[in-house]
């Protein structure tokens, strides 16, 4: 990873710190996408540690915001004329029923429409790189959610771990028609799933799942554990030229029936294109 490029979301805690450190310190340059300033600086100071000799650089954005996420993802595509890994990884889950400033439903605007709209922002980048990849975190929750192309911003019931299951449905998705438009370029674009990781998730989401979330984390893997098959998907030459795959334990399982719907794929990409278009850009609301 000797000065390749990284761009990493969620890396201020949990997996997404723990890989963001493994790769500095294999040589890699971090560049860290961070909502809060004082977290974002702290993971920086442990990535000069780690990565002493790279120019690592934080930019800071609130992913929930389709405006702020653009804003940022053409900012680093001014930036770095080439991006060897893409780390989707923020997320979040909500016990109640949240909107954006776009008025999205906040579970799928972060855990979905981030990673859409990044990745569509750093494409060009990513495609001038021989072997880029785009990895993104998903979880082994995808296989109880459940698409509903009349209600994508869950405006029925709510449930804050149905929403989040859906939400990792998308992510499946997502790769799987992201390596089907991206074949023959180059760019591969696998997700994963991390395990259960004891981490800062879901201690903010209120509700049921902020009272359990202590407890469930006892018998939950560590982020160390959890961050192995990000660093393994960006860095490992085995799995070169290996696309549009659901990864666990660092290797390609099987995901559920409903995330291998090539429909339901391509149906999503079409309406994640039309959701984004209907928020222009405010050059009041970028983000620096």
């Amino acid at each position: 990873m000797q000065d390749k490029v990284v761009v990493v979301t969620g890396g201020t805690s949990g997996i997404g710190q723990v890989a963001a450190e493994a790769l500095a310190g294999h040589g890699a340059r971090i560049v860290l996408i961070a909502r809060d300033q004082a977290r974002g600086a702290e993971t920086m100071a442990k990535l000069r540690a780690a990565g002493p000799h790279m120019k690592h650089s934080l930019h800071l954005a609130d992913l929930s915001s389709i405006v702020q996420t653009r804003s940022v993802g053409e900012q680093i595509a001014a930036a770095e004329p080439r991006i060897d890994v893409l780390i989707n990884n923020a997320g979040a889950v909500f016990s109640r029923r949240q909107l954006t400033p776009e008025e999205l439903e906040m579970t799928f605007a972060t855990n979905h429409m981030a990673y859409f709209v990044l990745t569509q922002a750093l494409l060009e980048p990513l495609m001038a790189t021989a072997g880029a990849r785009v990895v993104s975190t998903s979880s082994s929750a995808h296989a109880s959610g459940k698409l509903n192309f009349e209600d994508l911003q869950s405006e029925g019931t709510y449930s804050g771990f149905r929403a989040y299951a859906t939400s990792k449905l998308c992510n499946v998705l997502f790769t799987r028609e992201l390596a089907r438009r991206l074949a023959g370029t180059g760019v591969t674009a696998n997700c994963l799933h991390p395990g259960f990781v004891a981490s800062r998730f879901g201690s903010q989401s209120g509700g049921l799942i902020q009272f359990i979330s202590p407890v469930a984390k006892l018998f939950a893997v560590t982020p160390k554990q959890g961050a192995e098959t990000i660093i393994y998907l960006a860095t490992s030459p085995q799995v070169a030229g290996m696309t549009g795959l659901y990864f666990h334990k660092r290797k390609p399982i099987n995901t559920s029936p409903a995330a291998r719907d090539d429909a339901a794929a391509l149906r999503l990409w079409a309406a994640s294109e039309v959701i984004a278009a209907g928020v222009p850009v405010k050059s009041s609301d970028s983000t620096a």
